[in-house]
């Protein structure tokens, strides 16, 4: 059996999707249904088993699971929002649990992968390398980055990051993030509004450096994140902590160009000032280093920015379609 936590979430049920494709069926989905968005990511799916992350995790600390035949964890569950300012909530839910996996994964000899994330590397300063010996040196903007950041630091200095694989995700996006709010991807968030109005809106620049609309992201489309999560899977040889990007930077101008000619229309961008609570903490530039990935083998190449989204568009935004969803 294989285990994915966050089941309902983005990246999770993207996963049990493409383990469905597979052919693969036996799945415990772990997650809490808490927005009908998430119910809809999973009606679709095809898994043995659901439960609520509070009683996962009762029952994985009680000896409930050591004879469920579970193989492997892929760990996605977590309070991703970077505005989130409660440190005890994070300290359980997303520090506490996430070592709960990872000992218990050990300890009973299956194979664990859990999220981290690109919000370690802070404002980009320091560059975004994913070697081990670096950890200290980051400085994430938000306690959401921290609490990714203390994990990954917690199984370096365990010696456990020889037997996992952590995955600091960059920008993702695609189908099934509707349930998100104000974390969704600018795709999602400003279609509607495309469509209804002709324009987008997009924040100005307030960095000398950068024009406005020019700050860069590092986009990956959530297909591409599942198929290098789904190779590390089959691959557990490969350990330790790894980017999962494309390994370019695109500008947030591209993202608006790309859905614009996705939809047929013609570009008409206008810049807003950004909310000064988000200026202190704001990334201006992510480009993820992919050696550490494609030295441990996989060689897979990325979908384009503007592949991705018109796929994104026309399949799933403009016909309001999940995953897996005739």
């Amino acid at each position: 059996m294989i285990v994915v936590t966050g089941a309902a979430g983005l990246i999770g049920s993207a996963l049990i999707a493409g383990l469905n494709l597979q052919g693969r069926t036996d799945i415990l989905a772990v997650d809490r249904i808490d927005h009908p968005r998430k119910q809809r990511n999973l009606a679709p799916l095809r898994f043995a088993a659901r439960l609520d992350i509070d009683e996962f995790r009762r029952r994985l600390n009680s000896g409930g699971l050591d004879d469920a035949g579970i193989r492997a964890i892929l760990h996605m569950g977590a309070c991703s929002d970077t505005s989130e300012q409660d440190w005890d909530y994070l300290a359980d839910n997303n520090v506490a649990c996430s070592q709960e996996i990872i000992r218990w994964s050990i300890d009973h000899g299956a194979r664990c992968i859990y999220a981290s994330s690109a919000a370690t590397y802070g404002d980009g300063s320091l560059g975004f390398d994913d070697s081990a010996d670096l950890f200290d040196r980051l400085r994430p903007l938000n306690p959401y980055g921290r609490s990714k950041l203390v994990v990954d630091i917690w199984a370096r200095d365990h010696g456990l990051l020889d037997r996992v694989a952590g995955l600091r995700y960059f920008n993702v996006f695609g189908p099934n993030e509707w349930h998100k709010g104000g974390m969704r991807s600018v795709i999602n968030k400003k279609y509607p509004e495309m469509i209804q109005t002709g324009r987008l809106t997009l924040f100005r620049s307030h960095h000398p450096d950068y024009a406005d609309g020019a700050q860069e992201r590092d986009f990956i489309y959530v297909k591409d994140a599942v198929a290098a999560t789904l190779w590390l899977l089959e691959h557990p040889e490969a350990n330790g902590v790894f980017n999962i990007g494309t390994g370019k930077a695109r500008t947030w101008n591209d993202v608006a160009h790309a859905m614009f000619a996705a939809a047929g229309l013609p570009a008409r961008i206008d810049y807003i000032d950004m909310p000064e609570n988000l200026r202190a903490q704001y990334q201006y530039h992510t480009c993820a280093r992919m050696q550490r990935l494609r030295s441990a083998g996989y060689q897979a190449e990325p979908t384009s920015l503007e592949a991705a989204i018109a796929d994104y568009i026309g399949n799933y935004l403009a016909p309001d379609r999940h995953l897996l969803e005739q």
